[in-house]
């Protein structure tokens, strides 16, 4: 983090490092950073409205009196109705206040005006980029077609025949001319932009990140009654194979991890009607809540150990296992029925008891999670089971994080294990777990389990929603209530969750449940085997108290007075485990207990026996209450033998006192019955302390009689304050989960007790700092539990659920007297209350807290004092309390109050967890205003003056606390956070209800307080950001601004009319107060006060260096949030209401424009945020910032008009690097720019560009261009991603651009290169989705999910975002124009203006943007014509490039407006005959530039344009006398004579050669107009360059530069220049080609010709540069010499050393290139290639040098063309000629194309070959080639030696290769032939020349050699030499002029023979010893071959050596010598 300084000082010196600590001097902050003094916003809104204003005021709902509103809201209830306790009972206080807290209303506090949303339609936009993307793909020709090749074939392709006038012209613009004057032509055009507009700009932007929105303040969820994920269960059917009585189903889940039951018994009857009339008698009445079928179980935590299992009992009789295992074995039907028959029997008679018979289990999320296969499953052992799981939905959260979801997927019924049956006992829960256990490791069960086979069905499905017809677990209806039909009940099955869940209660709940788990009656001497027990609830002793308040099971009455456990046969011990449910009473009294009373059942009836089958055993009980409280737990009760003893049920029966009877005690008196009982009770907390707690807060509620017991101990009164404050103080030790599940009473209480005084013996006693402490002890411990959930802002989830749903102010007894001002909401009144003597008031007049605090006299006070003291006053007694109730210090004061005084741990948690307190306080000051009289109680009056300083006084003690933390605890930055977020929303909630000047003097303090603290400014500026961010979220901020007074419009001008008179005459002060609006000026911050500290930070921010700009991006998001929030807002619908709120932020444009250096010039790349793939373009992206001269050029003003190096040099000297604002970032602060500019007030705006200096403007215009290409449309987006490739390509592209514009291309050049397709249409927009509430989009990370229709939903809003911004950017421009005075620099204010235009052009823009632009420009032309003509020509050349490029789109409207605005240009610059054929020559270079460059380009299109321009020349009646239309139809014939060359073009896209011819043909037409030749040629070199013929490429830009050199030389007379293109002939003799035309013709500098920057010294040497480049990639390293050579005089003029250093550097490695490469280097390979044919059309019977690559072979270039002109006429038309012979065109048939492909070498004359001395001479400049046909004179090719002739044959091309195309025509040829002597001649000396060199190499190779020999003195060698020997030497030939050739073959065969002996010699030296015998046969073969030779070579023909003259003997050795000189010269 770097410590920013905003002050200047030297440059350089930076200030690196982290702050490390507070000790750090950190630099005075500057003035402007401190807050002003607000103004007194009530004072002013009294004083200063003006009525204007005030009803703008109502139009944004001035703060209304009923901003906030508190209401009761319903709870919503899931059953038909609450469920309260039984009527008609006297309820104890603590039930009294629970069940009251259940069923009362919600008390929210909600705010009315919290703005809403607009909906906004979008419109569909046509955009030409996504119309070509569509509509152009059939346009590429991929091959010629043989009828336009054969139609053509009679003329030259540059003639153009196609007439423009048989063609219909485009509908004409309307009234193009038809204006009276300029003002007129604005008006309309403002009107035509105005109309169909997007009002909401914001609708059209995707939003900003939610990560930034801290504004957003949850809303906690309404406090529910916990439920976990639910599952539905269906029994469909148990069946057995034996079926003869009937079988009762219990459900439970079992948690095997946590070996616990987790839900309560469900109780399920599946029997056929037969078996149900079974038990008629013992079930006389059934209620149909008992007989459902299905049950919802709820899991809290899902776990995959969890089971569902399903006990089945039977009725009970003797034991059947035996009986059923021999049936099976048996199948005996006579038997069944006679069962059958039994079983009814023992129905009738024991049809009351139950046995345990069979358990099944189910793995309950093995089965959720498995697919849904319903398979049936029946073997032997196993159970069949459906299960049908339908859809995943959102599960609820939970309060507390420690659960899993459960994966709703289908279900399989694989995990059902068998149906187990038991012999009876073993089924407690400990044994089941055991069982779980084994199954689980196991899956089967151990073998001691004997099992059954039946089968169950169920169904299980997750529910979401509670279906028709359910019962909550106390069996009240759920809503929504089934129709009559109770058939289909569904139960809701309670859950045990398995760990606590923290949840408090929410409805009244009080159930018990009794476990009776074991008996042991073993050492008893009865009979008693048969067991069970009776239970009863009792409430007294009498019989008749038992109470029906057990609830029933299955086909039974819903309660029951008496339920029976069932029976396991024959066990004197059994196990239980049976469930009973009971709801209890709400009032317990000490007589409440359970009775259980055990019997024996006889199965068998015996003879004697007539009555019943039970015989009574002994009884127990237990008291309900021990010391008041819930008795729960586990027990081990005695049994009595005998009645019951009288009061028996006020003593356990443990410690029952000795009875007069004694009672008999089975077992004498030890415990015999183990059971245990549970409570699931929302009345009863289970919990020491808080039952303590509730007990003593409800004896000071009177009462209460003393002593007071509270559990075994007494407490006197005069020990309660003393017990109370215990009781406090150790509430927060109770256990977590008790204390949450009461929270809301133990708050309630403690609030209670904060509030009252409470009179103990007639002390009033002082509770109220201990329970503020408790309160902050609870919030403290709350919030550190792990086991709570927090919400964003750290808050606690149960707490702030409290807060916003629960709490209310405590409420005041009913028998005071309150004045009507301080009425309240009826509440239910108290049990007991008192009045108050004088004394405890006036001890209340002080505060409770703290009685040393003088309390206030003023006269309003003691009033009301003797209003209360003239109440009627009761005595008070000693022995009573009582609790008072005081309007002289409200809840919120007493509150603010506690929260100064804290100290210690108590203070720095209040201050820690401040956020509820702060809450608190809002909620309590909210009721108490919502009671005052609004009308007649004024903002300031609402609170104490004592109030507002103990607020102060926190707010302060908060914010030292914040920066205490950033300071000192680095760890705790986070706290921090939230602490500050929490004190915003405290201020924020605050302006609505207090004084809100005073309200703004607190925010002042926080800024001023924090920027004091020794902060790092990064941090700083975040916190007070998120902290304004906050408050300017408010709904009323706008008026807390004073928006409505701002100054909406400018001030009436003095001046009549800005165009008719110079804007001087305004006033200085005018303008200086117009400039000042648009500054962050003291009066701003002091008027628009939040407004203008939010600016503040936003220019703070962008001034400073931060990590990563994540300051910056926070301030510019924060303002962004607030301006999306006010263009949403339906309040602000009305123009002059946006105006207003637009002029709020003319501050912005200001500091926008100042950070323009930051903005982020790529912003075009990443669009819509975070849609980084991390793909290639990352790097790209984070890769150093782009060079800022190249970024201006990108952004459209390669001028670099701002001088940005001064601007870089001035911000060093701030010592502050230029940090650059992220792409996202820089979106966002920009489109707040065009937010304020679209809805600003238009005069105003133009009033102040007339007044800005002209630096500003063009920061401004700057600015605008930024904006245009960041709101580029991006294109329709193909569902496929872009592929790498094309990513790839359009980095090269983007790597080129920047390249070529640090080069210093001008405008023209970056257009060109724009044009030439950049690939534009790759989408940035990729991640956004449509959100439909905001009308705004948002991204997803994927795109893969979206439907078509999603897609095109997006494109269009991005569409409609591009044509929204820019038309804001044109509406600007167009009020800039409009306002430019006709003195003031106005050439450079439009040519500014223009180039934004321009640049909007080149960007993707939609037809509707389009039209207004050209309208826009046509305009200017209008108006500005000649300035824009003469000053701006390279400007006008672009506008004349862009229209063009319009003229040929594929959307009829562009190409309409186009065509109005070429024609306007033309027409507008006739009236100068110079600026005419400037726009002549423009147009046509624009055009030859469009054609060669762009690929996708329709010229069918253009052609319409070019006659709809003719038909305006046509109908321009006013130009008709003039030369106009005749100079237009002139200029438009030359465009489409362009066009024809350039349809040719197209058709040979495939036919590099030809398509090059063309280009060559174009370019040599315009010999005449250099721009145009040099505009072609580069095009040239560009093709040459993609097919990586660098060579050519470079030669066509050393024509280009030698094109410059002569019309540089005719301006400029430098002996450094290069003479001309004279100077360039030793790259190659073609460049003379380019010497100009005789001056006459065309003279330099004038007429707009070479005009462009490469007519300059430094274009010169960028072309060459660049072909030096070239020649290199080419492997030409010689010709990179002669190019620098004409370099270096120009770089050494210049004094250019360091490109002089680098020239070298280059020439260095091309000659080591040479060095290096030699000989090694590959030059072309050519081929004469003849065309014959008519259907070939220009090209019949031409012959063509082709130049190919290094190393082609002659069937690669023959394939190349055959497969491509056989694409062109079919495959039977073309014929390819394999040999080399002359074509006789009678020969060929005339239907069939022929191609006749030669391979060709360079050809030499011998005197050349002086000069060609290097591999390199041998391939450059090459004209001359040769190829050899071998013929006889029978007209066979080949024949014997003695009749083989040769024909050679010598091709002269027109230009020397290499040149600026790969073929060139053949101009010349030349034959002659070679006799057999002479072709054997030519053979001879080849091979001897072979031999020498292989001999004679540095580095001989033997192979090479070896390989010589043997075809030389091989023995066997068929016409090898010596059978060319024995034909041609052995006789003398007859004819004399053979002589002289025999002779030449005798020498050669000479030599020949002396080669072949050194060449034997070599190759002995060579030899490896294994070639020892190869050696010895060369050598043999040698001595072969000369011995034969030797005869002939020794045979000379005389007549050869006659002497020439008669010599003198002496001279005889002369002689010889000459005639031996002579002959080989002779022969030679």
């Amino acid at each position: 983090m770097q410590v920013p300084l905003l002050q200047p000082k030297p440059a350089g010196h930076h200030k690196k490092g982290r702050v490390l600590s507070h000790q750090l001097c950190f630099p005075p902050l500057p003035q402007s950073y401190e807050a002003v003094e607000p103004l007194d916003l009530e004072e002013f809104l009294i004083s200063q409205l003006r009525s204007g204003d005030s009803v703008l005021m109502q139009e944004l709902g001035d703060f209304p009196d009923d901003d906030l509103k508190v209401e009761q809201v319903e709870k919503e209830c899931r059953t038909v109705r609450h469920s309260v306790p039984e009527d008609g009972v006297e309820l104890d206080p603590h039930v009294r206040d629970c069940v009251k807290s259940y069923i009362q209303p919600w008390l929210v506090v909600s705010r009315r005006y919290i703005f809403s949303y607009r909906n906004t339609t979008v419109s569909s936009i046509p955009y030409s980029a996504d119309t070509q993307n569509s509509a152009g793909m059939h346009l590429f020709v991929k091959s010629p077609t043989l009828a336009v090749l054969s139609d053509d074939s009679g003329r030259t392709l540059t003639s153009s025949d196609f007439n423009l006038r048989c063609l219909t012209p485009d509908k004409r613009v309307e009234g193009l001319l038809a204006f009276s004057s300029p003002e007129e032509l604005d008006r309309f055009n403002q009107e035509a932009r105005q109309g169909h507009r997007h009002p909401e700009l914001f609708a059209l932007y995707p939003p900003a990140d939610e990560e930034d929105a801290v504004e957003i303040r949850p809303i906690p969820d309404c406090p529910k009654e916990h439920t976990g994920d639910r599952i539905l269960i269906r029994c469909q059917s148990i069946k057995f194979e034996i079926d003869i009585e009937p079988i009762f189903a219990t459900m439970a889940l079992y948690d095997l991890k946590e070996k616990k039951k987790i839900s309560e018994n469900f109780y399920c009857d599946l029997n056929s009607e037969q078996f149900k009339n079974f038990l008629k008698p013992h079930t006389p009445h059934v209620d149909p809540s008992t007989q459902a079928r299905s049950a919802i179980f709820s899991i809290t935590y899902p776990s995959p150990d969890i089971y569902l299992v399903i006990k089945l009992k039977a009725f009970f009789k003797q034991s059947c296992l035996k009986v059923l295992i021999l049936l099976l074995v048996f199948q005996n039907k006579d038997k069944l029925e006679k069962l059958r028959g039994q079983a009814e029997t023992f129905c009738h008679r024991l049809g009351r008891y139950r046995m345990p018979f069979a358990w099944a289990t189910v793995n309950i999320m093995e089965v959720i999670s498995t697919a849904m296969i319903d398979r049936d499953v029946t073997d032997s052992d196993s159970l069949k089971g459906g299960v049908s799981i339908d859809r995943r939905a959102q599960l609820p959260r939970r309060n507390s994080e420690r659960y899993n979801t459960i994966d709703d997927q289908f279900c399989s019924i694989s995990a059902f294990k068998p149906a187990t049956i038991t012999e009876g006992e073993r089924l407690s829960d400990e044994d089941l777990l055991k069982f779980l256990a084994d199954i689980k490791k196991s899956s089967n069960p151990q073998r001691r389990i004997k099992t059954i086979s039946g089968s169950i069905k169920l169904d299980m499905c997750p529910v979401h929603d509670t279906p028709l017809g359910c019962l909550s677990t106390e069996l009240i209806p759920l809503i929504p209530m089934a129709e009559k039909n109770t058939r289909h009940l569904i139960k809701e099955v309670l859950e045990f969750p398995s760990s606590e869940v923290y949840v408090p209660h929410n409805i009244y709940r009080n159930l018990l449940y009794v476990y009776p788990q074991r008996l042991n009656f073993v050492n008893r001497l009865t009979s008693a085997r048969n067991i069970t027990i009776k239970i009863q609830f009792m409430s007294g002793e009498d019989p008749a108290c038992s109470l029906p308040v057990i609830f029933g099971k299955s086909s039974s009455p819903e309660f029951l007075q008496v339920v029976y456990t069932p029976v396991t046969y024959h066990n004197k011990s059994p196990d239980f485990y049976e469930e009973v449910k009971l709801a209890l009473p709400a009032h317990l009294t000490e007589r409440h207990h359970l009775l259980f009373t055990f019997y024996h059942i006889s199965c068998q009836q015996k003879q004697n026996q007539s009555g019943s089958c039970e015989t009574l055993i002994g009884y127990s009980w237990l008291p309900i209450l021990n010391n008041d409280r819930l008795q729960t737990g586990q027990f081990c009760l005695p049994i009595a033998l005998e009645r019951l003893p009288v009061n028996y049920s006020l003593h356990t029966p443990e410690k029952l006192p000795a009875q007069a009877p004694p009672v008999k005690w089975m077992d004498s008196h030890k415990g015999l019955f183990n059971l245990e009982v549970q409570a699931v009770s929302s009345v009863h907390t289970q919990d020491n302390h808080l039952e303590r707690f509730f007990t003593l807060c409800h004896a000071l509620e009177g009462g209460a009689t003393f002593p007071l017991r509270v559990r075994e101990e007494k407490i006197p009164e005069n020990k309660l304050e003393h017990e109370l404050k215990l009781s406090i103080i150790s509430l927060p030790s109770s256990s977590l989960e008790p204390l949450v599940l009461f929270l809301h009473l133990v708050l309630d209480k403690l609030f209670t007790l904060i509030m009252q005084p409470m009179v103990i013996a007639g002390q009033t006693a002082n509770l109220a700092q201990i329970a503020f402490e408790s309160v902050v002890s609870i919030v403290n411990s709350l919030h550190n539990s792990q086991e709570l959930i927090r919400d964003q802002q750290g808050r606690n989830s149960l707490l702030a659920t409290y807060l916003y749903w629960v709490f209310r102010l405590p409420d005041p007894p009913q028998d005071i007297m309150i004045p009507s001002a301080e009425s309240r909401y009826s509440t239910m009144g108290r049990a007991t209350a008192a009045t108050v003597g004088s004394m405890l008031l006036q001890s209340r007049i002080r505060s409770s807290s703290n009685p040393d605090i003088p309390g206030p006299h003023n006269s309003a006070e003691d009033i009301e004092v003797k209003n209360i003291l003239s109440a009627k006053v009761q005595r008070v007694t000693p022995n009573q309390i009582f609790c008072v109730f005081s309007l002289l210090q409200q809840f919120h004061e007493e509150l603010a109050l506690q929260m100064v005084v804290s100290t210690g741990v108590c203070r720095e948690n209040a201050y820690k967890y401040a956020w509820f307190f702060f809450e608190l306080l809002v909620k309590s000051m909210a009721q108490h205003v919502s009671h005052l009289d609004k009308h007649n109680v004024p903002r300031r009056s609402r609170f104490s003056d004592r109030f507002k300083d103990d607020i102060t006084t926190i707010v302060s003690v908060v914010t030292a606390e914040i920066g205490t933390i950033l300071v000192k605890q680095h760890k705790e930055v986070e706290q921090a956070e939230k602490v500050n977020i929490s004190l915003a929303f405290f201020l924020y909630d605050l302006l609505s209800l207090m004084d809100r000047g005073f309200v703004f003097q607190l925010v002042k303090n926080y800024c001023n307080q924090m920027s004091a603290k020794s902060v790092s400014m990064p941090t700083l500026i975040s916190m007070r950001l998120e902290f304004l961010r906050i408050l300017c979220s408010h709904e009323h901020y706008l008026n807390l601004s004073l928006f409505f007074s701002s100054p909406a419009s400018a001030p009436a001008s003095p001046c009549p009319s800005i165009s008719s008179q110079s804007s001087s005459s305004c006033s200085f002060q005018e303008q200086q107060r117009i400039l000042g609006l648009f500054e962050l000026s003291q009066d701003f911050k002091q008027q628009h006060y939040l407004a203008g500290l939010l600016l503040t930070e936003l220019s703070a921010a962008l001034d400073m260096e931060s990590e990563g700009g994540k300051v910056q991006r926070k301030a510019i998001n924060a303002i962004y949030s607030l301006l999306c929030s006010h263009d949403l807002d339906h309040r602000c619908i009305k123009p002059e209401v946006r105006a207003k709120v637009a002029a709020l932020y003319l501050p912005l444009v200001g500091i926008i424009i100042d950070s323009t250096n930051y903005l982020d010039f790529t912003v075009s790349d990443t669009r819509g945020g975070k849609n980084k793939t991390g793909g290639p373009e990352d790097d790209l992206e984070n890769a150093s910032l782009i060079n800022q001269s190249v970024a201006m050029a990108i952004a459209g003003n390669p001028f670099n008009t701002l001088g940005r190096n001064v601007l870089v040099s001035m911000a060093s000297m701030q010592g502050k690097s230029v940090a650059t604002l992220a792409a996202d970032t820089s979106r966002h602060l920009l489109v707040c720019f065009l937010w304020v500019m679209k809805n600003a007030d238009r005069s105003l705006i133009q009033r102040w560009t007339i007044d800005m200096p002209p630096s500003q403007l063009n920061k401004l215009l700057e600015l605008l261009t930024i904006c245009v290409s960041c709101f580029e449309y991006r294109g329709k987006q193909s569902t496929d991603k872009v592929s790498t490739q094309a990513l790839q390509k359009s980095h090269q592209a983007k790597m080129q651009l920047e390249e070529a514009l640090l080069r210093g291309m001008g405008a023209r050049g970056e257009m060109m290169k724009r044009v030439g397709g950049m690939d534009r249409t790759m989408g940035q927009r990729e991640h956004l989705r449509w959100r439909k509430d905001l009308t705004q989009w948002r991204q997803t990370n994927d795109r893969q999910d979206k439907t078509k229709a999603e897609l095109d939903q997006e494109a269009l809003i991005s569409g409609n975002l591009a044509t929204e911004g820019n038309l804001i950017v044109l509406d600007l421009l167009e009020t800039i124009v409009q306002a430019v005075p006709l003195s003031e620099c106005k050439d450079s204010v439009v040519g500014g203006v223009l180039k934004v235009l321009l640049h909007a052009l080149t960007c993707n823009q939609s037809s509707t943007f389009l039209s207004h632009t050209f309208s826009t420009l046509r305009a200017l032309v209008v108006k500005f014509g000649d300035l824009l003509f003469e000053e701006e020509a390279e400007q006008c050349a672009d506008l004349c490039q862009k229209v063009l490029q319009y003229c040929s789109s594929p959307v009829d409207e562009n190409r309409s407006q186009a065509c109005a605005t070429l024609y306007l240009i033309m027409r507008y610059s006739y009236s100068n005959a110079s600026n005419f054929s400037r726009v002549k020559m423009q147009v046509t270079m624009s055009l030859a530039s469009l054609v060669g460059k762009s690929s996708d380009f329709q010229e069918e299109y253009l052609r319409r344009s070019l006659r709809t321009i003719l038909a305006y020349a046509e109908e321009d009646t006013e130009m008709q006398n003039t030369q106009l239309p005749s100079q237009v139809e002139e200029l438009l014939r030359n465009l489409n004579s362009i066009l024809s060359d350039t349809v040719k073009m197209r058709e040979f896209q495939e036919d590099p050669e030809m398509l090059m011819d063309l280009m060559y043909r174009i370019a040599k037409g315009y010999q005449t107009s250099p721009d145009l030749r040099l505009t072609w040629l580069q095009n040239m070199a560009e093709k040459h360059n993609n097919r990586k013929c660098y060579t050519e490429s470079a030669m066509c830009l050393v024509h280009a530069a030698a094109l410059v050199a002569e019309y540089l030389s005719m301006l400029e007379d430098h002996k450094y220049l290069p003479v001309g293109s004279v100077t360039f002939q030793n790259i190659s003799p073609n460049v003379l080609e380019e010497s100009a035309v005789s001056d006459d013709i065309l003279s330099p500098d004038e007429d707009g010709v070479c005009s462009g920057r490469y007519f300059t010294e430094s274009g010169l040497v960028g072309l060459l540069e660049q072909a030096a480049e070239l020649f290199s990639n080419g492997g030409l390293y010689e010709a990179v010499n002669e190019v620098y050579k004409i370099i270096i005089p120009i770089l050494e003029a210049h004094r250019d050393f360091r490109k002089l250093a680098s020239t070298h550097d280059k020439l260095q490695r091309a000659f080591d290139n040479i060095l290096q490469k030699g000989h090694k280097r590959m030059f072309g390979t050519y081929f004469r290639v003849g065309f014959y044919g008519a259907k070939f059309g220009d090209l019949d019977e031409w012959e063509f040098i082709y130049k190919e690559p290094g190393i082609t072979h002659l069937p690669e270039i023959s394939h190349r063309l055959e497969n491509f002109y056989s694409q062109c006429f079919g495959d039977e038309t073309l014929v390819m000629i394999k040999d080399s012979t002359p074509v006789n065109r009678k020969q060929l048939d005339p239907n069939k194309a022929y191609i006749q492909i030669t391979y060709v070498e360079p050809f030499f004359d011998d005197y050349e070959m002086k000069d060609r001395l290097t591999n390199f001479e041998k391939n450059f400049n090459l004209r001359r080639f040769m190829y050899t046909t071998p013929f006889t004179k029978s007209g066979r090719p080949r024949g014997e030696l003695n009749e083989q002739y040769k024909r050679k044959t010598i091709l002269t091309t027109m230009h020397a290769f290499p040149y600026i195309k790969t073929r060139i025509n053949v101009i010349q040829k030349e034959e002659f032939d070679l006799t057999p002597i002479e072709v054997a001649i030519e053979d001879m000396q080849k091979k001897t020349r072979e031999l020498a060199v292989a001999t004679h190499r540095e580095q001989p190779d033997a192979k090479m050699l070896q390989m010589l020999l043997q075809g030389s003195v091989g023995a066997t060698v068929n016409q090898g030499p010596l059978e060319v020997a024995q034909v041609f030497l052995n006789e003398i030939p007859a004819d004399p002029k053979l002589f002289r050739h025999h002779n030449k073959l005798r020498l050669c065969f000479k030599e020949f023979i002396m080669r072949c002996g050194e060449a034997v010699e070599k190759n002995k030296h060579l030899i490896t010893l294994d070639q020892k015998e190869y050696q010895q046969e060369l050598k043999k073969n040698y001595n072969r071959l000369r011995e034969s030779l030797r005869p002939m070579l020794e045979r000379k023909i005389p007549e050869l050596y006659k002497p020439i003259i008669r010599p003198r003997l002496e001279n005889r050795e002369s002689f010889k010598r000459l005639s031996f000189r002579r002959a080989p010269e002779e022969n030679s």
